[in-house]
């Protein structure tokens, strides 16, 4: 297993299809799932998506104050987070970039024409499964977020 973010162990982490029946009527809630990894960002590791249903759909997930990355490798891994889920609005020019962060097509991008209302995540820690980064290795650098420009846009 690998660790990033604030040290979380699996105690207490429920399916995250359960997520939508845990927040409710909220605006938020503090919550430890476990869930599978849908795509990572694949220019620093930044954000992933994960599935929370049956039918396929996924959540962002963003990491606190952008003080973690994760491996751009991990899509399909097993992986627990701890944090807060809310639902959000997100721009159509925010959709467009996660986008072609997760390296989707031209053609994908331009199918993206409106903002959407959708479950989101901040993660103050993350446990990847069947996952190990050794450190001092290119990947483990990688994941050092100072390198990442932020500007000009809140992802």
């Amino acid at each position: 297993m690998a660790y990033f973010g604030s040290e979380i162990t699996e105690d207490g982490a429920v399916d995250i299809t359960t997520i939508q029946e845990q927040l409710g009527e909220a605006d938020s809630v503090r919550v430890k799932v476990t869930g599978t990894v849908a795509k990572v960002c694949q220019v620093k590791g930044c954000w992933m998506t994960m599935y929370y249903n049956d039918e396929g759909e996924s959540m962002r997930v963003s990491f606190k104050d952008y003080g973690f990355f994760v491996p751009k490798n991990i899509d399909g891994k097993e992986a627990i987070i701890d944090g807060y889920a809310y639902i959000e609005t997100t721009s159509m020019e925010d959709l467009k970039h996660y986008a072609e962060d997760a390296g989707e097509s031209e053609e994908e991008i331009a199918e993206i024409t409106e903002s959407k209302t959708e479950l989101t995540f901040v993660a103050d820690g993350v446990i990847v499964k069947d996952y190990e980064v050794e450190v001092g290795s290119a990947e483990g650098d990688e994941l050092n977020h100072d390198e990442h420009d932020h500007s000009g846009h809140d992802h």
